[in-house]
């Protein structure tokens, strides 16, 4: 599958490559043809088994965790909390995912600089877009973070939207970053330098006496 926000770029590069073919060489197509396949390779968009159990919370992207780090407060969960942050390369499927079931409460979108993704600095200095969710059991916020490559956040939802978990909410073209605040109440499962995949890999767990 393939999203259909992909369908201008992959259709421009063919197009580029018809011309050039004809005006120029036909060798002069071969890298317009290779910058389609890899269009259509970025904007693909692949099904995911979203585990059932209400206490999990699932990655809202595929990528690397950069870092895990605690904070003292949130102006959203209001509370003390742990951020994940995930770095998106340019090979990583680029659709966000909600990490639980809930209402969007919050939806926050800030311009900003264009510095690379995985750089310490870019969720405070780069484009960013944060939505927080609510549900009976607890608050989060979910960042889309723009990188040097990545110029257009999108986001198909807004505020008052109920998500499931797991379900496509938006993504970041070209390279990225996004980072999810959790409260304390949430057990983390996952550590720097894990790969993890959006709406699957299992990134926290509502402990037990919090249930």
């Amino acid at each position: 599958m393939i999203l259909r926000d992909g369908y201008t770029y992959i259709f421009a590069a063919l197009a580029a490559a018809v011309l050039s073919g004809m005006v120029v060489h036909p060798y002069a197509a071969v890298p317009f043809i290779v910058l389609a396949l890899y269009f259509a390779y970025f904007f693909r968009n692949p099904e995911r088994a979203i585990p059932e159990d209400s206490s999990l919370l699932v990655s809202p992207a595929d990528g690397k965790v950069m870092e895990v780090v605690s904070l003292d407060d949130d102006d959203f969960v209001k509370e003390p909390c742990n951020k994940v942050v995930i770095f998106l390369s340019i090979f990583d499927v680029h659709i966000n995912r909600s990490p639980m079931q809930g209402e969007i409460k919050c939806q926050q979108y800030i311009c900003g600089r264009f510095k690379p993704a995985y750089k310490d600095s870019v969720g405070f200095e780069n484009e960013r877009h944060m939505i927080g969710i609510e549900n009976d059991r607890l608050r989060i916020t979910v960042t889309q973070i723009a990188g040097i490559l990545a110029r257009r956040i999108v986001s198909w939802v807004t505020l008052d939207d109920v998500l499931e978990k797991g379900e496509r909410y938006g993504l970041i073209r070209f390279g990225s970053c996004t980072e999810v605040v959790m409260p304390k109440s949430v057990e983390v499962l996952v550590k720097k330098g894990d790969k993890v995949k959006g709406g699957e890999t299992i990134i926290g767990r509502v402990k037990s006496n919090d249930v």
